[in-house]
């Protein structure tokens, strides 16, 4: 008995190794292909994912971790007991939140029009006018909006023109999360724009012909037939954004605010750059950051189950 289920073992295994390497021949090439893409995320994704131990720790960069004392949960109540707890979170928060409500639909509300426009030429061109700014360097985009928004730049030529005060823009807590989101919805809102014109041009035009038999026009057509045949893609793309609201991209931050605008622009990545790589405080830095990612996560479950059980559209 034992020597028959050894040898159903052995032949299992050969049939295994066989199919992988049937496999691997009919596919090899995609597989090469594939192999360093795969070891990036192994090298810089997943391994350094290790270092997360280094929030449960008083972390000795020279010692290593054989020589820094286990503190368990310390930092994060240091950090949530702390003053920069309630700032940095409202902030990410509501940047976030001015985000999704003015960048999210914009993308969208863009790629119908353009999906509307019958010229080929000027539908190219727009489109292309549209892509540029994302592939500006965000230094470069940075170095713009303090141009703009300086006393002596064009947004107060303009403020000026009707009867305002000139003043720097970037100096004004208030004004900060608006430049913030608005310069966002200019830089990106064309290139998120691709991902819904190619929902848009996978809709069958039979459709669109029977919504016209039936005395739709142009906007019941929209309505009716493309809205709902972008539906998937936009609860996808919703998912994915409300999985991010807790992260706001520090570079940005940290090339546009100041002393002045601490208050409405210290987000919790520019927190974390701050104490992790300013004031080497790893463990704590570690910590915050570990913080922000659980929630993220919980984010984007909650919103993939809500998403699943409305619409039946969900990441998994």
């Amino acid at each position: 008995m034992f020597k028959k289920a050894e040898t159903n073992s052995i032949a299992k295994k050969r049939t295994i190794a066989d199919d992988i390497r049937k496999d691997y021949k009919r596919n090899k090439y995609v597989i090469q292909m594939a192999i360093p893409v795969f070891l990036y995320y192994l090298i810089f994704r997943y391994i350094p994912m290790c270092g997360i131990s280094i929030a449960f720790f008083d972390y000795n960069i020279a010692g290593g971790f054989f020589e820094s004392s286990f503190v368990g949960l310390k930092h994060f109540k240091d950090f949530l007991t702390g003053f920069y707890a309630a700032r940095t979170i409202r902030n990410t928060l509501l940047i976030s939140l001015m985000q999704l409500a003015i960048g999210f639909p914009i993308p969208i509300i863009f790629a119908l029009l353009l999906n509307e426009v019958r010229s080929k030429k000027f539908k190219s061109t727009v489109q292309t006018l549209s892509y540029l700014p994302h592939f500006i360097s965000l230094v470069v985009v940075c170095g713009l909006i303090i141009n703009f928004t300086g006393e002596k730049g064009i947004i107060n030529d303009i403020v000026e023109l009707f009867g305002g005060e000139r003043k720097n823009l970037l100096m004004e807590p208030q004004y900060f999360r608006w430049i913030y989101v608005i310069s966002g919805v200019w830089q990106e809102m064309g290139w998120g724009a691709i991902i819904y014109l190619a929902a848009l041009a996978g809709i069958d035009p039979f459709l669109y012909e029977a919504a016209t038999m039936d005395g739709a026009g142009r906007f019941k057509q929209t309505l009716y037939v493309t809205l709902p045949g972008i539906a998937p893609t936009i609860i996808v793309m919703l998912i994915l954004n409300v999985g991010k609201m807790m992260t706001v991209g520090s570079d940005k931050i940290i090339l546009l605010y100041n002393a002045n605008t601490y208050e409405t622009a210290d987000v919790i990545s520019s927190f974390v750059y701050r104490r992790g790589i300013v004031e080497s405080n790893y463990s704590y830095s570690t910590a915050v950051n570990l913080f922000n990612s659980v929630i993220n996560i919980i984010l984007i479950t909650l919103t993939n189950y809500i998403s699943r059980t409305v619409s039946e559209n969900s990441l998994w």
